[in-house]
């Protein structure tokens, strides 16, 4: 097993990771009668494919220095059915002089990290990297 997830009430919940035993809560968004005092679920989506494209770079790429880079992450909703229709993801990377070729290898793997290529072909990704 990987997590465990409570419901809290006032559509709120608490994630705890099994192996680490790090917690953090989501909330319902404020457009879909919550709080907003957290990431919503779809907030949580739309943030892995970040979190997994730096991650997948730095496991591919060790021998290239990416520290420093950081990525922004907007999700676009659709109404009906209520979902994600398009994730946009800026990654911004260090100065570090990447070759052309270094910049290819990046880009790909962006491209098809495992998030990537797990979410369905209806959302939109937008990936760009500000070199």
């Amino acid at each position: 097993m990987t997590a465990t997830v409570q419901y809290l009430g006032d559509l709120r919940t608490k994630c705890v990771h099994l192996r680490s035993g790090q917690a953090f809560v989501t909330d319902a968004p404020p457009d879909n009668q919550g709080k907003g005092e957290a990431f919503s679920p779809t907030d949580l989506c739309a943030t892995s494919l970040a979190t997994c494209i730096l991650t997948t770079m730095a496991i591919r790429a060790r021998d290239l220095d990416i520290m420093g880079a950081n990525a922004e992450v907007n999700k676009i909703m659709s109404a009906d059915p209520r979902r994600i229709s398009r994730i946009e993801v800026k990654i911004k990377m260090p100065k570090n002089n990447f070759s052309d070729k270094d910049k290819k290898v990046l880009e790909a793997i962006a491209r098809t990290c495992p998030v990537a290529l797990s979410l369905s072909e209806k959302i939109e990704q937008v990936i760009a990297l500000e070199w």
